[in-house]
């Protein structure tokens, strides 16, 4: 018998917009959350299974199974963080001199940066090299159905990186993984050698820390950034990628820049907050591409 999921509770810290919510999760931060229906995501972050609903009186309720309630509300409080932090990160933008990051700000007001478990993001965004979300999505659900721990919930846990050095690089083949599996392969062994240790990271300043992270197979300038930004909360990372590109060449006439001095513009341009800058920037413009 798999355990019940709790009554639902009020997270008081975050009052999004529809769009904000739905972006702030299934934007491309993290690949864990699927929609059950238009206003609900269920996902499992580490091994707590947990559900979010939106309101339309912009409220958002969190349900969890009913043995996991105080673990799942101390998560969450770091996940999705909190009304003061981000008035001051929104506040602290160049908005007032920057029209586009402007445009961008008002189409998604209540937007959020995920802090996400350190481990999970790094396997995440190794999956990301030329493929899009729900690709992404699919590579990670059949390596939780494959190599994950079973939870009394029923759900599966994304493997650690531990488990991961027992995976046999064929089988992540199996996964859909295609060159990225040798990369993973060869991260969890390094890992396991004490090579770079992601805890260790917490405690490094920006620039130290994107050197340690592209050490490991995989590893570029992006997906260091994205792993700091979502991962470490490293908030001045500015992950480059097509989408940003566009941007950077359409609203602040940077043509034919390479990603790294994109990179290093955005920090200097949008300042400690960049990454949420980017984040912002990222989100409009594929909005708009939908449209």
């Amino acid at each position: 018998m798999t355990d019940r999921w709790s009554d639902w509770q009020l997270y008081s810290d975050w009052q999004p917009d529809l769009d904000s919510f739905k972006e702030t999760l299934d934007g491309g931060q993290a690949f864990c959350w699927h929609e059950t229906d238009e206003v609900t995501f269920q996902g499992v972050v580490l091994s707590t299974p947990l559900r979010l609903r939106w309101h339309p009186n912009k409220e958002i309720a969190w349900s969890t199974t009913e043995k996991q309630e105080k673990q799942a509300g101390e998560l969450l409080a770091k996940y999705l963080g909190n009304n003061k932090t981000y008035r001051n990160y929104y506040d602290t933008l160049p908005w007032r001199s920057d029209s586009h990051l402007k445009r961008c700000m008002d189409e998604l007001p209540a937007l959020r940066i995920l802090r996400q478990p350190h481990g999970e993001t790094l396997l995440a965004f190794l999956c990301s090299a030329t493929k899009q979300i729900v690709q992404i999505k699919e590579m990670l659900n059949l390596l939780r159905a494959g190599f994950g721990t079973q939870l009394p919930s029923g759900h599966k846990a994304l493997p650690t990186w531990d488990q991961l050095l027992q995976v046999e690089e064929a089988a992540l083949r199996d996964c859909k993984f295609g060159f990225r599996a040798a990369n993973i392969s060869k991260t969890a062994k390094l890992l396991m050698e004490g090579e770079v240790t992601l805890g260790s990271i917490t405690s490094l300043p920006y620039n130290e820390a994107k050197e340690n992270l592209c050490t490991l197979p995989g590893v570029g300038e992006k997906i260091a950034d994205c792993v700091l930004l979502f991962g470490y909360n490293h908030m001045q990372a500015f992950p480059v990628d097509t989408w940003i590109l566009k941007v950077m060449q359409r609203h602040y006439q940077l043509d034919d820049w390479t990603p790294k001095k994109v990179s290093h513009f955005g920090r200097k341009h949008f300042g400690k907050y960049a990454g949420l800058a980017q984040q912002f920037l990222f989100s409009w413009e594929r909005k708009q591409a939908r449209k």
